[in-house]
């Protein structure tokens, strides 16, 4: 007979927003904390490992993506638990030191605002092993080499929340000892911290150690966060009014039409939006006019772009890309793709469709161009904090996400070159452009790094 469970722990990424959720068990009992909106993942891994998920636990409301717990929990009967901010519609609300066994696990929540007033970390302490606590859940609260925003509840409460933040990890998360595994809700990527840290593991030593934030004063660090930049994105208000009131089910939702060009085409010119998800030389050499190019690898970027009462259609390179897309953009609250081209791009011409195209130059090719004299609009669209640490003198600043409202503000009549960091960006730009009628628009390839590999002049 096979023995019962040790603890284990399964930690569960979704790309789209570099979000990190966990499935964590011991015995016959599971918990999972902060669970995407897909939830088969974790009924797999209970049933695989033998295992009834008893609690779903939230680390807060979460701003970037769509948290996943109502259905999980009428899925396999468990509670769901989260803070006291903001009203939520669902779940029970948590007492600060609140305990919960799983299996052999002992659960304990601890209130961590900061980056929201409602925020809570789970400390778990294997009591196979002993009383000390084992692993913590931090959230947004603190990540590898950084610690969460505290700009959502706008300026007037921004040092209150710094302040908070700082208290929470200093006098509550730190405290639970150097060995602790830190287990956050997110990694690099994410535009939920500033600089999270390729590496997804970590301790509370560590980061004590490691973490530039953690090195600072209790008053430099609150200076910092009140005048950190982050941006906002339009769909953090679809997210926000999900995750508080609970999102529709997913589960038996209908899977994407396959559409001939035809069929594409009408539903284009009955206002569907097109997003061409392949690679940025891809879509340059050839495209269906008015299509979006949102890249697999940067489909977050959607969030900024695509509103969620039209219908959206996707060209990609393969199934596999559709099922990502598809899938990615589920989390991000888009229950709104209705159809896909079947058979790529090559069905398109071979029916005899138009197509676009755009140009694509490399760093070797827009550094003659601009010593021959040639005059070029440069477009920047990399972040405020990238364009400030170096850009191509004489460029132009327009953050991707604000580029489509501010378009006016870049001049016409010149080409434009739109620049990011490698080109995948750009590729998204030089795509917002092409559907507002602009021509002669062309994605510099490999981006700023290209363009410093080469030793070009950039300024700050």
């Amino acid at each position: 007979m096979d023995r019962e469970k040790n603890m284990i722990i399964e930690r569960v990424k979704s790309s789209i927003v570099a979000q990190l959720s966990y499935f964590i068990g011991s015995q016959t009992e599971a918990m999972v904390v902060d669970p995407r909106r897909d939830g088969q993942i974790y009924v797999d891994l209970a049933r695989r490992e033998h295992m009834n998920i008893q609690y779903v636990f939230e680390t807060h409301r979460n701003e970037d993506y769509v948290i996943g717990s109502r259905e999980l929990a009428a899925r396999t009967g468990a509670e769901i638990y989260h803070g006291p901010w903001p009203d939520f519609t669902y779940g029970h609300t948590l007492r600060d030191g609140q305990e919960f066994a799983v299996g052999r696990l002992r659960v304990t929540a601890i209130h961590t605002p900061g980056h929201t007033p409602g925020c809570v970390s789970y400390a778990v302490a294997d009591l196979d092993s002993g009383e000390d606590t084992v692993l913590v859940c931090t959230g947004d609260t603190l990540f590898v080499n950084d610690v969460g925003r505290t700009d959502f509840g706008g300026p007037a409460k921004r040092r209150a929340w710094s302040e908070a933040l700082y208290a929470s990890i200093v006098h509550k998360l730190l405290p639970l000892g150097d060995h602790v595994i830190l287990l956050p809700a997110h990694g690099a990527g994410s535009v939920c911290g500033g600089n999270i840290a390729d590496r997804e593991w970590s301790t509370l030593g560590l980061e004590r150690r490691m973490n530039p934030l953690l090195q600072m004063s209790k008053e430099d660090f609150i200076a910092y966060k009140v005048t950190e930049h982050h941006e906002y994105a339009p769909y953090f208000r679809q997210m926000e009014q999900y995750n508080r009131e609970g999102a529709p089910f997913v589960e038996g939702r209908p899977t994407p039409t396959a559409l001939t060009p035809d069929q594409l085409q009408r539903r284009l010119d009955a206002g569907a939006l097109l997003v061409d998800t392949r690679a940025p030389t891809a879509f340059g050499g050839a495209h269906i006019s008015g299509a979006y190019n949102i890249p697999a690898s940067r489909l977050s970027i959607a969030g900024w772009l695509l509103p969620y009462d039209q219908p959206i259609l996707l060209l990609t390179e393969d199934t596999a890309d559709l099922e990502y897309a598809t899938q990615s953009l589920i989390h991000i609250g888009y229950d709104n793709v209705e159809g896909y081209l079947a058979q790529g791009l090559s069905a398109w011409f071979k029916a005899g469709f138009p197509l676009e195209s755009s140009g694509l130059l490399t760093a070797q090719a827009l550094k003659d161009r601009l010593d021959a004299g040639e005059a070029l609009t440069l477009l920047d669209v990399r972040s405020r904090d990238e364009w400030a640490a170096g850009h191509i003198p004489g460029v132009q600043h327009i953050y991707l996400g604000l580029l489509e409202p501010r378009l006016d503000e870049v001049p016409s009549g010149l080409p434009i070159v739109v620049i990011c960091k490698t080109g995948t960006r750009a590729s998204a730009g030089a795509s917002i452009l092409l559907r507002r009628g602009r021509r002669d628009v062309y994605n510099l390839l490999g981006g700023m790094d290209a363009w410093k590999k080469r030793n070009y002049a950039i300024t700050t």
